[in-house]
C-alpha cells in the first residue's frame, strides 16, 4: 500500500518542499539523499516515517497534555534536521502567512487547550479529525511545519478509527487553503467541511496498492498540477481513460505512456502522449 508515501509526498509538496515523484520515491525507498537538498529530503523521509507507522498513527490524545506531546514528538520526527526551526519546540516569534497573523507565542498553550476542549465535544472520528486539523493550522504553534503536523494529527484520528485518511494533492491545494481561509477569516465552516469531505472521498477512491498505477490514475484525476483543471473524483467521466488497459503496455492505446526506465537509468513517470504536429 503506497498511500502513506503519497500522503508524505503531497503534504510536503504543497508546503514548498518540491520533488518529482521519482526522486521522492528514491529518498523514501532507496535512502537516496540529494547532497544539495539534504534537509528537504529528510523532511519527506521524516513525514513518511511518521505516517507509515501504523502504531504511531493509531495514537490519539486523551488529554490536552497528550495532544501537545503528540504534536511535539511528531514535529520533532518530521523536522529533525531543521535545527533552525526548533524541532519539537513551540515558536518563540509570532508567524504569519501573507496578511494572516497567527497566534502569539505566549497564547499557544491556552489556544491549544481551548481547541482541544472543542475537539473532545465532537462525537465522530471525522468531526474530530477535521477539527483537529483546523485547530493546529489556526494556532500555527511551530516556527515551520505546521501544515504537515496538522494533517498528521488529523489523519491519526481517522486511522485510529479505521476510516479513510485525507490526502490533499497538489491539484487541490488552492481549494484546501481557500476553505481554511473562509473558516478562519469569515467564520464560515461549510466550505471547509465540503472541501475535506471531497478530499477524503478522493483519497478513498484512488487505488494505492500499486505505485505506478496509482500515479497514472492520479494524473488522470489532475492531482499533480496546481494550476491545471479541477481535481476529479475517481470514477468521474474522463478519469478512467488511462485505467481501461489490462497492462501498462496497453496504456499507449489510450494516449498514455506508461512509466519506464531509460537506458541511462533515469526514470520517466507516466504521462499523456503529446499530439504530433
Amino acid at each position: 500500500m503506497y498511500l502513506p508515501f503519497y500522503e508524505a509526498y503531497f503534504s510536503n509538496f504543497i508546503e514548498g518542499t518540491e520533488f518529482t515523484v521519482e526522486d521522492a520515491s528514491r529518498i523514501v525507498f532507496e535512502g537516496f539523499i540529494p547532497p544539495q537538498r539534504s534537509a528537504d529530503a529528510h523532511d519527506i523521509l521524516g513525514t513518511y516515517k511518521v505516517v507509515n507507522d501504523e502504531a504511531e498513527m493509531r495514537r490519539v490524545p486523551r488529554s490536552v497534555d497528550e495532544f501537545i506531546e503528540l504534536m511535539r514528538s511528531r514535529h520533532r520526527s518530521v523536522l529533525e534536521l531543521r535545527s533552525d526551526k526548533g524541532p519539537g519546540e513551540f515558536k518563540v516569534q509570532q508567524n504569519r502567512a501573507g496578511n494572516t497573523l497567527f497566534v502569539a507565542p505566549e497564547l499557544v498553550i491556552g489556544t491549544l487547550t481551548e481547541g482541544f476542549g472543542r475537539i473532545e465535544e465532537l462525537e465522530t472520528p471525522w468531526e474530530r479529525a477535521v477539527m483537529t486539523m483546523f485547530v493546529v493550522s489556526e494556532t500555527h504553534p511551530f516556527a515551520d511545519g505546521n501544515g504537515r503536523i496538522a494533517r498528521v494529527m488529523m489523519n491519526a484520528e481517522l486511522v485510529a478509527s479505521d476510516e479513510s485518511r485525507i490526502i490533499i494533492p497538489t491539484g487541490y491545494r488552492a481549494d484546501y487553503i481557500g476553505a481554511l481561509r473562509r473558516l478562519s477569516r469569515d467564520d464560515e465552516p461549510s466550505v471547509y467541511i465540503k472541501a475535506m469531505r471531497y478530499a477524503q472521498n478522493w483519497t478513498y477512491g484512488v487505488d494505492f496498492s500499486d505505485m505506478a498505477r496509482a500515479e497514472v490514475e492520479m494524473m488522470a484525476l489532475n492531482a499533480f498540477e496546481e494550476d491545471g483543471p479541477p481535481l476529479r473524483l475517481p470514477g468521474t467521466v474522463g478519469a478512467e481513460i488511462a485505467l481501461e488497459a489490462d497492462s501498462y503496455e496497453d496504456l499507449g492505446t489510450y494516449g498514455w505512456v506508461a512509466p519506464y526506465i531509460r537506458k541511462d537509468g533515469t526514470r520517466v513517470r507516466a504521462h499523456r502522449r503529446k499530439p504530433r504536429g
